[in-house]
């Protein structure tokens, strides 16, 4: 698939950029930062990136994505064995101000729901697919199912970013993926619409979608290496 390789060649760039010899870590801090920033904003967040860098955005969207991205390096040891572990813990982390504790950590109650989701641990902890194309089916699946409300969106782009890291294709968290889908967000829609119906050039668009995501995210952290090169 062209996606994934074009995905894999914009990561390779980003990672023979010199900056990261030396402040791979906070170019990772940055991406962390910005994708938080960028999936609060997907999931109806009006934050700016400088007020959550200073600490003045206070909406529950914004401090969900926030937990959620501090817990990235921990989450992802374990998220390639405990997928559905990892899924509820997202959401108590992004859900902690929107739902009532009693279900936080818990997918929507419905039948189907809970059908998808062991379906979909179980392709996780046998496939081999590339990154990308796991990543995508990732996000879709929880997107479409609404299935960590009222925060799916944020838990879906958690998940994304743990595969990427988890599965090799961006280990260091330096790919600003979340700004990618922000920067394309109507495509977004109509690409995850197209998954929707089930149809493969349905599936294939929206993989499709999620690579020029990521190539988009590499370009952002390119930007950002460049930012502090020039100090």
């Amino acid at each position: 698939m062209a996606s994934v390789a074009a995905s894999r060649r914009a990561v390779d760039r980003l990672l023979s950029n010199r900056v990261l010899r030396h402040r791979s870590p906070d170019v990772s801090a940055e991406s962390v930062l910005r994708g938080a920033w960028a999936s609060a904003v997907l999931a109806g967040s009006s934050a700016r990136l400088e007020e959550i860098r200073t600490g003045i955005a206070a909406d529950p969207i914004v401090r969900g994505s926030l937990r959620v991205s501090v817990e990235f390096a921990v989450l992802a040891d374990v998220w390639t064995t405990a997928h559905r572990q990892v899924l509820a813990r997202l959401h108590a982390l992004a859900a902690a101000d929107l739902a009532t504790s009693a279900d936080l950590g818990r997918p929507r109650a419905d039948r189907e729901v809970a059908h998808r989701l062991d379906v979909l641990a179980d392709v996780l902890g046998r496939t081999t697919a590339p990154a990308l194309v796991i990543a995508a089916i990732v996000q879709a699946e929880i997107l479409c199912l609404d299935a960590f409300a009222p925060a799916s969106g944020v838990v879906a782009r958690a998940a994304a970013r743990l595969t990427f890291i988890a599965r090799g294709l961006d280990p260091k968290s330096l790919v600003v993926f979340e700004v990618g889908h922000l920067e394309s967000q109507n495509e977004m829609a109509i690409a995850l619409d197209g998954y929707r119906t089930g149809e493969p050039a349905g599936v294939v668009g929206w993989i499709e979608h999620c690579g020029r995501a990521v190539e988009l995210g590499a370009r952002e952290s390119l930007a950002i290496c460049e930012s502090m090169q020039r100090g």
